[in-house]
């Protein structure tokens, strides 16, 4: 990477939609005024203490252009993004319900069977939802239900740990989205099984904090883990694994199908690492969590400080206000 490779990285991460959307997250938990409330606000779910553990609550939306250029891969996204946000507690999914809208039948029927292909690979049911076949442009929302015995959140990442990424590199882009599609030719008993290593890894107590990787890519994605967690991060671009053929850039900007970030204590990150090893995932400790309130990105060819959150807060919540 030259100098000014890196500091093409550092513009576009400044100017990225994907992250400055997160900032949406603000208005509606102060409009609702969540901060303070029994359950945190901020994670990738909501967790209920429940009997044995906790249920687990989320929802995804899903962007217009996205539902009526790709409308299978739309009702597909709908089980699968649900399913990361609940493996990213280090839980189980139960069901899902969704809402959708289109013009007429036609409209609905590619979102749907999208929908129902990815419920049946994956093997958790759509047990209902709200349809409206007579409005003025495609919509979709799907919710999860699932359940966790140890908790994975985006509020117990510590200083002195190291910040693993893993994604599932056996994919390619959905061209013209930087969607990394990684699912739709993979196995059902492969992509449940992948699932199935972030409760194993909560269980084990390898981790206490992790994240799906979302539309704000590795980046966008350390921010919401650090100012949930009250920490900094220092991403090392240099230890990224990135698939052939594609340009950091670009990758930076990415949301995978398979995509976590996992705060993890010195002493497991082998064992972290192995783990998603056997099953063919690409992991790697990409950087560090410290002290402060900065995300900051460093390579040979430079660094930056990507987002100081105390100064320019993403989200907005507090640690103390999001604590469990």
């Amino acid at each position: 990477m030259t100098p000014d490779e890196f500091s093409q990285i550092v513009k576009s991460l400044h100017s990225s939609r994907g992250i400055a959307a997160k900032r949406d997250i603000a208005v509606a938990a102060q409009q609702l005024n969540l901060a303070g409330g029994p359950v945190a606000v901020g994670d990738d779910c909501a967790a209920l203490a429940d009997a044995g553990g906790y249920l687990l609550f989320a929802i995804e939306g899903f962007m217009n252009e996205f539902v009526a250029g790709d409308p299978w891969f739309a009702g597909w996204c709908s089980i699968m993004v649900n399913l990361s946000d609940i493996a990213a507690m280090g839980g189980r999914p139960v069901a899902v319900v969704d809402a959708l809208w289109a013009s007429n039948e036609a409209g609905a029927s590619q979102v749907l069977a999208g929908m129902k292909a990815a419920s049946e690979v994956y093997g958790v049911p759509v047990v209902g939802g709200h349809t409206n076949l007579m409005a003025d442009r495609g919509q979709l929302a799907a919710a999860v239900l699932g359940r966790a015995s140890s908790l994975l959140t985006s509020f117990d990442a510590r200083p002195g740990e190291h910040l693993v990424a893993v994604v599932d590199h056996r994919g390619r882009y959905r061209e013209p989205f930087n969607n990394w599609e990684a699912a739709t030719l993979a196995p059902g008993q492969r992509l449940r099984a992948d699932l199935e290593l972030l409760p194993q890894i909560a269980e084990a107590g390898w981790s206490r904090a992790a994240k799906d990787i979302s539309q704000g890519g590795i980046v966008g994605t350390a921010i919401m883990l650090a100012e949930c967690s009250g920490v900094g991060i220092s991403l090392d671009l240099d230890a990224i694994p990135v698939p052939p053929g594609v340009t950091l850039e670009r990758w930076l900007a990415t949301f995978p199908s398979f995509g976590f970030l996992l705060s993890v204590p010195g002493q497991h990150v082998t064992d972290v690492l192995g783990l998603f090893g056997e099953r063919g995932l690409v992991a790697a400790a990409i950087g560090e969590v410290r002290h402060g309130a900065d995300v900051s990105i460093h390579a040979a060819a430079g660094s930056a400080v990507i987002r100081d959150y105390a100064a320019e807060p993403l989200m907005q919540f507090r640690q103390e206000e999001a604590a469990l």
